[in-house]
């Protein structure tokens, strides 16, 4: 059976990412730096690497920074599912430039669920995981008590696909995605309902 916390099987980092997008409201390197590390810690990642084609115990860890991100593209660990099992995961920062926010994606490849056992789609026209949300509303949940941010994003490949401004402080009525709104001082969570 493969390992799906293993780096050196390509096949982890297989056919996309399931994620917590979370929109930052800046594109300064300190509100990034600060979700990024309540986000690392909340979602108890082990370990902080620069590449993906070399074991941990095969690389030195990296500082779990933004520059870190600047330098390698992408920042790597290992993390626990609910069921249990390890697998891979990865970070990656989507910098606004001109825009008025950065994104700072969390993400576990679908290979990766797949080598884990882990149900993520049921015939729907799209990828969902109901565990999966949950556990990274958790996540979204404990990283935004350390580091607030503007919008959080769960599901296959959804940063970006929805927007703070847009949203204007409401969650959608149907949601094919969850949601992580701040309204006022509180977060709230609107699971997927389609």
């Amino acid at each position: 059976m493969t390992n799906p916390a293993a780096f050196r099987d390509s096949s982890n980092w297989s056919d996309g990412y399931y994620e917590l997008a979370i929109q930052v409201g800046s594109t300064d390197d300190a509100p990034l730096q600060a979700v990024l590390s309540a986000l690392w810690s909340a979602a108890d990642v082990h370990g902080c690497f620069g590449h993906s084609d070399r074991e941990p115990e095969e690389q030195d860890p990296v500082p779990c920074t933004v520059g870190s991100l600047a330098e390698f593209g992408h920042l790597h660990g290992q993390v626990r599912l609910p069921t249990g099992r390890m697998v891979v995961c990865g970070c990656v920062a989507i910098r606004g430039g001109d825009e008025s926010s950065d994104w700072l994606d969390f993400y576990v490849p679908v290979g990766a669920l797949d080598h884990a056992g882990i149900a993520y789609w049921d015939g729907r026209p799209f990828f969902r995981s109901n565990e999966l949300d949950s556990w990274l509303a958790a996540i979204g949940a404990d990283t935004y008590k350390s580091a607030s941010f503007s919008l959080g994003v769960i599901g296959f490949e959804v940063s970006g696909c929805a927007d703070a401004s847009t949203l204007a402080g409401k969650l959608p009525q149907t949601r094919d995605i969850g949601y992580l709104l701040p309204q006022g001082d509180v977060l709230h969570y609107g699971a997927a309902n389609t």
